[in-house]
């Protein structure tokens, strides 16, 4: 997913700083290539194809062409089937990955997930880190954060798709991320159409949405939730066909406010403050990156009603659609005031 490769570049540039000379691979899916694009620190990027899921003789062969690099050194974020047989033909003199009960049989370095309470960088970024430690004893940035790299040509373009469109940039332009990657990670369209009603009761915005092609359905049922006034300062006409395209637009954004997500880490990697709302099943202490930055802020059920979190993670994703339902924007609309007035509308 977006947010996972996203969070594995930092590892490319911590290799990099500390062996300059080396040559570094990213092994990533193809859906997720426009997030890894421009990066200087990674020589060459590996596409894991949906064929090599649709066919063993692809990915065979796949792996036979891992095994001709003859790495050096294989970290393995994913430790999955996929993964643990490309780190098991790299036949790199070290297999770094998490300690799982197949893993032992293949990799010479593993480690246990990171459980600290108190993390700053989250967890998601912490159990990243942990595999470069038999690499580099001590990390020279050890607060480094992902970024995406747009070239002064896509940004340029962007602003132009901006004054095409007649996007009026004198007021904060902020991108909606309308769904998650599927319904137990998206907040109720309801919901979420309120929470645009509260911020265009005091703020004159420019929203644009973030969605597919094949959801413009729910486009339609959200704008039906919200107020004319909001309606009014929405552009949902305004829409990039690619993902590389949607990154340069986030790029022109002054805030993020949505489902966290890919989208969430997107505006993270390019500095963009942020205000996600997670679904009642992820860990907001994995993936509330950062947490120091004052840019970076979302919102958990948990925060308001802990006692979710004695449930079983699997029981939460189950039943997220209920919990949702009891998670209401009045809940947060204090701390996204404050997002708005201290990060949005002094920055824009």
């Amino acid at each position: 997913m977006v947010g996972d490769v996203l969070a594995s570049t930092i590892l490319c540039e911590h290799l990099k700083i500390h062996f300059p000379d080396s040559e570094v691979h990213y092994l990533i899916n193809e859906s997720t290539l426009a997030v890894v694009e421009g990066n200087p620190f990674v020589d060459k990027i590996i596409l894991f194809k949906n064929d090599y899921r649709d066919s063993k003789l692809a990915f065979y062969r796949f792996l036979k062409s891992i095994k001709k690099e003859e790495y050096y050194a294989t970290l393995d974020v994913y430790c999955k089937l996929e993964s643990n047989l490309i780190s098991y033909f790299s036949r790199a003199d070290l297999k770094i990955s998490y300690k799982k009960w197949y893993s032992k049989f293949i990799y010479t370095h593993l480690f246990s997930y990171s459980h600290n309470v108190k993390t700053t960088l989250g967890h998601a970024i912490e159990n990243r880190l942990l595999l470069l430690s038999p690499l580099i004893p001590k990390l020279e940035k050890p607060d480094l954060a992902p970024k995406i790299h747009l070239l002064e040509s896509e940004k340029k373009e962007v602003r132009e798709f901006l004054k095409e469109n007649n996007i009026d940039t004198s007021h904060p332009v902020v991108m909606v991320g309308l769904l998650g990657s599927q319904p137990s990670k998206s907040y109720p369209l309801d919901y979420l159409a309120k929470t645009l009603d509260f911020i265009s009761e005091k703020h004159r915005v420019t929203f644009l949405l973030n969605y597919m092609p094949d959801q413009k359905d729910r486009v339609a049922e959200f704008l039906s939730h919200c107020t004319q006034k909001t309606r009014n300062y929405i552009r949902e006409d305004v829409f990039c066909p690619s993902l590389r395209s949607v990154i340069g637009l986030f790029g022109q954004c002054n805030a993020y406010i949505g489902n966290e997500g890919g989208c969430s880490n997107i505006s993270k990697a390019l500095a963009i403050p942020n205000f996600s709302i997670f679904s009642p099943w992820i860990s907001k202490t994995a993936w509330l990156t950062y947490n120091e930055n004052s840019k970076n802020q979302a919102v958990h059920l948990a925060d308001f009603k802990p006692e979710i979190l004695d449930l079983p993670k699997k029981e939460r994703k189950k039943n997220a659609e209920k919990l949702y339902q009891t998670f209401k924007p009045e809940f947060f609309q204090e701390q996204l005031e404050r997002f708005i007035e201290n990060e949005v509308v002094p920055n824009q």
